[in-house]
């Protein structure tokens, strides 16, 4: 037997990769890359027109090619936009799968503490808050933090978006004090450059439901309506844009001014948002 066994060629015992990665015998599977910019542009179009099947439909299309194809990286991508969707769709078990998964893959090509890598924490976090786990998220986004400060300059928006979201899981576990500074720091980093107005009044918004969940309505009353006077301010500013994304902005603050009983205003910013929807 064993003088059989020696004659044997390596391709006798060894299965391929992957099933697209015919050549078992090289070191690196063959890669048949996805066409990612292709497949977002469709993403987008789909999410344009609220048509959250259809880009379920082409995202777990495109992410079992990649995986035949051996394409980590197209893979890591798609995988990305599935957590988001589904934390969107108030999918836990499949967003919570798809973060996991987008974190192994970073891992295993290498891009963790990459700019990319540390989105796909943050994104991950965000799913674990949405989805009751706030202490889970902490870590992922304090991995996150590390790389953001580290390769982003001072006045990138993408430090502001991370430290807002992980405001909110400190907000959820108490700790006030902390999410107050980060908040802080949110404005400060949009402060930087011209036309994040509606992006620091949403932070005040957030500032002044920290401020009602660790003194009360009663107690917190003056400075939940110094953080609201802020936002109005901010969503009043002379010559922004009046795009879709003011329009969604308008239309995510108008709850909010309509809790805390501005109700004028909150009609107001349902009404531009209108108008500017319509005038699309």
């Amino acid at each position: 037997m064993k003088e059989e066994f020696s004659k044997m060629e390596r391709e006798d015992y060894t299965d391929p990769q992957c099933p697209f990665c015919t050549d078992p015998y090289e070191k690196e599977p063959q890669v048949r890359p996805v066409p990612t910019s292709r497949i977002l542009d469709k993403l987008d179009e789909f999410l344009s027109r609220n048509d959250y099947a259809g880009a379920e439909r082409l995202l777990l299309y495109w992410v079992e090619e990649a995986g035949l194809g051996c394409d980590a990286r197209g893979e890591f991508q798609l995988r990305n936009e599935l957590m988001g969707l589904y934390r969107k769709l108030g999918k836990k078990e499949q967003a919570l799968q798809n973060a996991d998964r987008a974190l192994a893959l970073a891992g295993e090509i290498g891009i963790l503490q990459s700019v990319a890598g540390a989105t796909a924490l943050l994104n991950a976090a965000t799913v674990r808050k949405a989805f009751g786990d706030p202490a889970g998220a902490i870590p992922l986004f304090e991995q996150a933090r590390a790389v953001y400060e580290a390769e982003l300059k001072p006045a990138d928006p993408r430090l502001a978006g991370l430290y807002n979201n992980m405001s909110l899981a400190l907000v959820d576990l108490g700790r006030f004090v902390e999410a107050r500074a980060l908040y802080e720091q949110a404005i400060a980093v949009l402060s930087r450059s011209p036309k994040n107005e509606p992006e620091i009044a949403i932070t005040y918004l957030n500032l002044a439901n920290l401020e009602e969940a660790e003194k009360g309505l009663e107690n917190g009353a003056d400075a939940i309506e110094a953080a609201l006077a802020a936002a109005e301010g901010y969503l009043n500013a002379p010559g922004q844009e009046q795009n879709g994304n003011y329009a969604f902005v308008c239309e995510k603050c108008a709850p909010t001014f309509e809790y805390y009983g501005h109700f004028g205003f909150a009609a107001e910013l349902a009404e531009r948002a209108k108008a500017i929807y319509e005038r699309a």
